[in-house]
């Protein structure tokens, strides 16, 4: 737990100033609460114990009426100081937690290249969305609020440290009070490592039906998921309440320590007011003290529980995120200077996608030449989309090599691979986002005119050009907006924005009737023109036009028959 919880905080170093300056600010709204019953149980005291006669009545009224008086600008400061903590802390939360969004995203991607795989997309999508924001209880709920009362003891230590008997009656059950978090995070680690796998299936249980909806009615499947989503909500009721169960333990464990520090005060007055100590002022003062303790205290109870939630938020979040990546990135020192061509060479390829699964390739012998129209064939299962995935570094073979313009790819970034290797893939995706927005994605910084060039090529100009947002018509979730055929030439203009000089079309008419088909072909073989493409695809049209053609079978690359 403590490891996953210092790693949290080694990914937020960047953020370590507006940190800082959030403890501070709850530091100092702790110290001035502190200062405002300070002075208000002095000037009780003052007033309370002014029995003397003559200048003695005089010097305590005076004393009272000054620690009174200073009460003014505190009362106005103190509301000013908790704005001003809420403020800082909680702009400080936003900021780490955006950065280890990113960094969590950015962790996926190089882990994930071809898909998420074998994981839910719901239970990612808690990790990435519930797990993230969990951990904005390790700043707001535990290190917050031990700051303020870390605080708020050592000054009520150092203000009573003249009695030692009276400090240690008040401030020993506040320290203990303090160790509270850490001692009950351990027991409400397993419970809260419980809820959060628990919210990962139920987020698993609630999206995916929702989105194979058409399927799930189709099979009168919503009973079942119905059940299911009953059970994960159970089973997350379960872990929660153990939780819930620990911080009201804390709390009331902590509430006990704050009233024994509070009867520790009482009492040593009493016991020295027999003595004829008369220790009333201090005694009084101790005991204002204990109780502006008492408010940073009560936030306590919940950091354990906050604590143990972060712990097995921050698990789930680093167990995603420590995948092994599939394809190794090249260390800078190791890197290969940019390929001077783009001729593509398979050369000997090996390769399987797990090692308990059969080959993909073996001895896979392929040339691509610039400016080449290579077209593979292939039954489904034969390899052609474990092609694309190779040649854009997306997957790594177990041996032999991927060459391009004489270099091997694997000691090229895979950034530098995909700016000179673009892809067209049977399910290209359209976002929920505007045309422009989603043509951008390949060139961040092309302006209108370009993207207008890009749709024109595609054959869908006209399309956009006649709705009434233009480029700013919005595509819907998965392009629901268009047909078919036009979503996927809104996917061919994106790569034609991209400056790639080798274009991979896997599949690019999948699902397309026989007309829609043939027409984007010939769109396709006009847009692609003075680029080496690599068409991946059953069967022949005789729309495509390719230089040369392939057939993949058994493994190997061969010249395709008449």
């Amino acid at each position: 737990m403590v490891r996953d919880l210092l790693r949290v905080l080694r990914l937020w170093r960047s953020r370590i100033g507006w940190l800082a300056l959030g403890g501070g600010t709850a530091a100092g709204s702790a110290l001035l609460g502190l200062s405002l019953l300070l002075l208000a149980g002095q000037g009780v005291a003052d007033r309370a114990t002014s029995d003397g006669a003559g200048a003695a009545i005089a010097a305590s009224a005076l004393g009272g009426g000054v620690a009174l008086l200073l009460l003014r600008p505190l009362v106005l400061l103190r509301p000013a100081a908790r704005w001003a903590e809420r403020m800082v802390s909680h702009a400080a939360t936003f900021r780490a937690l955006a950065d280890l969004r990113i960094w969590f995203f950015r962790r996926l991607a190089e882990r994930m290249p071809a898909g998420i795989g074998g994981r839910s997309s719901g239970d990612l999508l808690g990790r990435l969305v519930s797990d993230v924001e969990a951990l904005d209880g390790l700043y707001l709920r535990a290190i917050l609020p031990a700051v303020a009362a870390l605080a708020a003891v050592f000054a009520a230590a150092l203000v009573l440290g003249g009695e030692p008997v009276l400090a240690a009656l008040a401030c020993l059950p506040l320290v203990l009070a303090l160790l509270l978090p850490l001692a009950l995070a351990p027991a409400a680690a397993r419970g809260a490592n419980d809820a959060a796998l628990a919210q990962g299936r139920l987020r698993a249980a609630a999206v995916d039906p929702l989105v194979g909806l058409e399927d799930t009615l189709a099979a009168n499947a919503e009973a079942r998921a119905g059940a299911a989503l009953e059970r994960e909500a159970a089973a997350l009721d379960r872990g929660r309440g153990a939780v819930a169960r620990r911080s009201a333990l804390g709390g009331a464990a902590g509430t006990v320590l704050v009233q024994a520090a509070l009867l520790g005060a009482i009492a040593w007055g009493l016991l020295a007011a027999e003595g004829g100590a008369a220790p009333l002022p201090l005694s009084v003062v101790a005991v204002f003290l204990v109780a502006t303790v008492a408010e940073p205290m009560g936030a306590l109870p919940r950091a354990g529980a906050a604590l143990a939630a972060a712990a097995a938020a921050a698990r789930r979040l680093f167990e995603a995120a420590d995948t092994p990546a599939p394809v190794a990135e090249p260390r800078p020192e190791s890197e290969a200077e940019s390929p001077a061509g783009h001729v593509v060479r398979f050369e000997g390829v090996e390769f399987a996608w797990a090692t308990d699964r059969a080959p993909v390739f073996s001895g896979l012998h392929l040339e691509v030449p610039e400016g080449a129209r290579l077209c593979v064939l292939g039954a489904s299962g034969s390899g052609k989309s474990s092609l694309a995935a190779l040649l854009l570094k997306l997957a790594a073979p177990s041996a032999g090599r991927v060459t391009l313009g004489g270099v091997d790819i694997a000691s090229l970034p895979a950034e530098s691979v995909r700016r000179r290797v673009s892809c067209l893939t049977q399910d290209a995706r359209l976002f929920d986002d505007s045309i422009a927005a989603n043509l951008r994605i390949a060139a961040p910084g092309a302006p209108d005119a370009a993207l207008w060039r890009a749709l024109d090529r595609a054959g869908v100009g006209e399309l956009v050009r006649a709705l009434p947002d233009g480029l700013n018509t919005g595509c819907g979730e998965g392009g629901a907006r268009f047909s078919g055929g036009q979503a996927r030439r809104l996917a061919l203009a994106r790569v034609l924005l991209s400056a790639a000089p080798v274009l991979v079309l896997d599949e690019p008419t999948a699902g397309l009737d026989a007309a829609a088909e043939r027409a984007f072909l010939e769109t396709l073989e006009e847009a692609t023109a003075g680029r080496t493409v690599v068409l991946l695809a059953h069967r022949l049209t005789g729309a495509e036009r390719p230089t040369r053609v392939l057939r993949l079978a058994g493994g190997r690359a061969l010249p395709a028959a008449g």
